[in-house]
This record gives C-alpha cells, sequence and structure tokens, in this order.
C-alpha cells in the first residue's frame, strides 16, 4: 500500500501520509508522491481545495532519520528540495489537520498552508538546531513575521516542543480543534464552493507581499542546510540522537 494516500470528496482533494509504523516520517518517495499529487491537483480544475493530513497517532514526525542519512538533500533536484518548490508555489487552497507529532517540515509546511487546525496536545517542534541544522522551508522568515523575532528565537535556538495549543495562540494554526481533520474537511468543501478563479487570485494576492522573499530565503537555508549536514557537529548530534532513540526503544 502507498506511503500517500489520495481520495477525492466532491472538489476537495484529501491526501494523507499513511505510514504510520514510523509516525509518518517521510522518505525520498514519500516527499515524490507529494509532490505529484500536488502538481496534478494545481493542474484538476476539478480539485478546488487540498487537505493533508497523517494517518495513526502523528501527522509526521518529519524526514526519516536513517534515508536522510543515506540520502541527503544536498542538492536543488532532491527529493525533499522539490516538494517544498511545489509546496511554495502551490496556487490553491490547502490545509492541514494535526494531530500527535508534527515535527521539522511536519510543522514548517504549516507556514505554507491557507488554514490549518490541530488537537490541542498535539506537538510541534522544529529541532534543526538540535541536529546541527539550519531552519528550512522558509522558516527563517516566514515564523518571526508570524510569530515575532523573540518567540522564534526561542523556539528555533533552544529546538523545544510546543503545543497545539500554543500553535494557536501564535497564529501558526486556525484553532484547537477535537476533530482537526473533520474541522479542515468541512472548511474545505465551503472553499471548494466559492468562485475558484478568484479563490486562486486572493490567494496569489495574500502571498504576492513576500512570496519572492520567501523564494531567495528559501535558497539561502537550502545552501546552508547543504554544508551543515555534511560538517562534523551535525554528524555528532545525529549519532546522538539515534542513540538516545534507541534508548527510549528498549
Amino acid at each position: 500500500m502507498s506511503n500517500i494516500l489520495q481520495k477525492k470528496l466532491g472538489q476537495v482533494l484529501h491526501i494523507t501520509l499513511n505510514r504510520p509504523e514510523k509516525k509518518n516520517a517521510l522518505t525520498p518517495t514519500m516527499y515524490s508522491d507529494l509532490s505529484s499529487a500536488l502538481i496534478r491537483a494545481k493542474d484538476d480544475f476539478d480539485v478546488r481545495a487540498v487537505v493533508l493530513s497523517g494517518a495513526g497517532d502523528a501527522f509526521t514526525a518529519g524526514n526519516d532519520i536513517f534515508d536522510f542519512l543515506n540520502s541527503p538533500p544536498t542538492g536543488p533536484d532532491s527529493p525533499v528540495v522539490q516538494f517544498l518548490s511545489v509546496l511554495h508555489d502551490f496556487p490553491k487552497p490547502l490545509i492541514a489537520a494535526v494531530h500527535g507529532n508534527a515535527v521539522g517540515i511536519g510543522t514548517t509546511m504549516l507556514l505554507h498552508c491557507d488554514l490549518a487546525y490541530a488537537t490541542a496536545d498535539a506537538k510541534l517542534a522544529m529541532p534543526f538546531v538540535s541536529l546541527g541544522l539550519v531552519p528550512e522551508a522558509g522558516s527563517s522568515l516566514l515564523f518571526p513575521k508570524l510569530v515575532g523575532h523573540a518567540l522564534a528565537s526561542e523556539i528555533f535556538l533552544t529546538g523545544r516542543t510546543f503545543s497545539g495549543t500554543e500553535a494557536c495562540e501564535m497564529r501558526l494554526v486556525n484553532s484547537v480543534e477535537t476533530d482537526p481533520l473533520g474541522k479542515a474537511l468541512k472548511t474545505a468543501a465551503l472553499i471548494a464552493a466559492q468562485p475558484p478563479t478568484s479563490v486562486i487570485n486572493t490567494k496569489a494576492l495574500l502571498k504576492s507581499g513576500h512570496h519572492q522573499a520567501v523564494a531567495m530565503v528559501m535558497e539561502a537555508e537550502g545552501e546552508l542546510f547543504r554544508i551543515a549536514l555534511e560538517s562534523d557537529e551535525a554528524q555528532i548530534a545525529f549519532m546522538k540522537f539515534l542513540e538516545n532513540k534507541e534508548k527510549g526503544q528498549k
């Protein structure tokens, strides 16, 4: 069975990250499949909005560490970079439903979603510094723009986890819900019923003030990420992470 499921619900496309046994940790193949799904949705006039959720007890644990180390995203053609580019340029409404863990890209992708809903006890984190890396997906620009420099610095530099409730308070998600997927699908249906060209043009206008700036920051982040990933500091941090993970499983 595919790790990326797609289901049309009227004019809403529901994409599910479907690797629950690994808390939906993302592999290169999953990134490629996500990119393909969004590209097809972009070109399908009958798809008016997209909802993204995770199967099982998590949204996504972020990158699969073993795949990440074996196939590091070191170039513009890597599946991770390609997905981020498709995500950034996606012209139709994208809505996220978050529960459980939302680590790394599981949190940064919310900055590219037009709406997001989360459970109160969702666990969001962007532990890039903790792994010897730097922020990605334009988050070094978008996150402080959203929450302010001080809070963004605290979260990035400590790598701490924060709840769905706190994410709502900082306006990273629209609201806290007991059933975020139900809320996301209901809102997507409401949007899908609107005149589609007006919806697309309105989204473009809402992003027009910073779209190009985000693209430039993503490019800079990508280069620094690549350099950091090849450093001894990152390798030591990853080994420490894997050791702690193995201890936690015993």
